[in-house]
């Protein structure tokens, strides 16, 4: 009853002047279809009619005709409305001269998928559009149980008249359901991939490229989550006196630093550790596996390697330098607790002279 309720209260777009594409092209495959088949019951209607020709069948491939040489002259609803009308007309026309028992009047199943799949219509419309097909065809029903048809057609005519319609009915569902589902999928593959991008733009650095805080956090909680038994380790790092960089050469200059520093500790991670900015000049290492002893080597490895390296701005030589505090899972403290352990550490070795790690 809910997903009944919310279907109801659902919001549609505004539907545009033109008709959409993918609507297009299925009302299009559905028209030319109809046109083939209403050609072929001219010419077969003398061999299942004792050799009397009907105009009915061209009277109804030119309308269809006109529907399709106008399809792009509308919008949604007076496409489907002139569809509707030859479909039904010819449904109509079947029964009364045929009976029942033609087949033809499963072609008015097609009205329902062009009806609901029409996202620019509200639901109200669309269940009046199954309540009034509902309605045409008991009627049509009823009507064919009162009144005989004009013409009765015996078995062999009947079995080449409904497998001909039962053909036909198929070839244009399978035609619209693949536009339509078509239609979905690809918008369902440009929504996923649109939805990777932002979700990867939201947990990434702009400037340098790499995870921010809430992406390295989600990593750290889902190895926990698949690793209970594995210990890991995460280290603070903060650049030491990175305010005097941007203050004697200007902030690009240390935008240009950071982007360096940026390459040199993913060449140093070689997969071991996973590295983000976690805020300003700090950096958070994601050390997994890896016990205190291991990861403060880690660590003091790269402390050097960021020491030795050289930087040039403008014809202006310059190094920079890390202090990095380090902690190791207890398998009992919350995360938030083990990366406060690691930010005291770090704070430890900028009192005790910076460019060093703690552990």
């Amino acid at each position: 009853m809910e997903f009944f309720l919310n279907y109801l209260h659902q919001k549609v777009p505004q539907a545009d002047k033109s008709i959409p594409g993918y609507y297009r092209r299925a009302l299009t495959s559905s028209e030319v279809l109809l046109v083939v088949y209403f050609i072929i019951c001219f010419f077969l209607f003398p061999l299942i009619n004792n050799g009397r020709w009907e105009w009915s069948p061209l009277v109804f491939a030119l309308l269809s005709g006109c529907c399709l040489w106008m399809l792009k002259r509308g919008g949604v609803r007076i496409n489907l409305i002139k569809y509707a009308v030859v479909s039904i007309g010819w449904v109509c026309w079947n029964v009364r001269y045929f009976g029942w028992n033609s087949g033809v009047q499963h072609m008015m199943t097609l009205m329902l998928v062009f009806a609901f799949f029409n996202v620019y219509d509200k639901p109200v419309n669309k269940l009046l559009w199954f309540l009034s097909i509902l309605t045409i065809r008991v009627g049509l029903f009823y009507l064919s149980q009162t009144f005989a048809p004009i013409y009765s057609m015996d078995t062999n005519a009947n079995t080449i008249y409904q497998t001909l319609n039962t053909i036909a009915f198929f070839l244009m569902l399978a035609c619209a359901c693949i536009v339509f589902s078509s239609s979905i999928q690809e918008t369902e593959r440009q929504l996923r991939l649109r939805n990777q991008i932002l979700h990867k733009e939201a947990g990434t650095d702009q400037l340098t490229g790499l995870p921010n805080r809430r992406m390295m956090i989600e990593q750290i909680e889902q190895y926990c989550r698949e690793n209970r038994e594995q210990t890991f380790c995460v280290a603070i790092a903060d650049l030491d006196f990175f305010k005097q960089v941007n203050d004697t050469y200007g902030h690009k200059c240390g935008d240009y630093a950071l982007m360096r520093l940026t390459k040199l500790m993913e060449e140093h991670a070689m997969g071991r550790y996973s590295v983000c900015r976690w805020g300003g000049e700090e950096f958070c290492f994601f050390l997994p596996g890896m016990n205190l002893d291991q990861a403060g080597a880690v660590m003091t490895d790269l402390c050097f390697a960021v020491e030795t390296m050289k930087l040039e701005y403008n014809g202006n030589e310059f190094s920079i330098t890390l202090t990095i505090g380090v902690e190791e899972y207890d398998f009992v403290s919350p995360l938030d607790g083990l990366l406060k352990a690691a930010d005291d550490k770090l704070y430890m070795g900028k009192k005790a002279g910076r460019n060093r790690v703690v552990v």
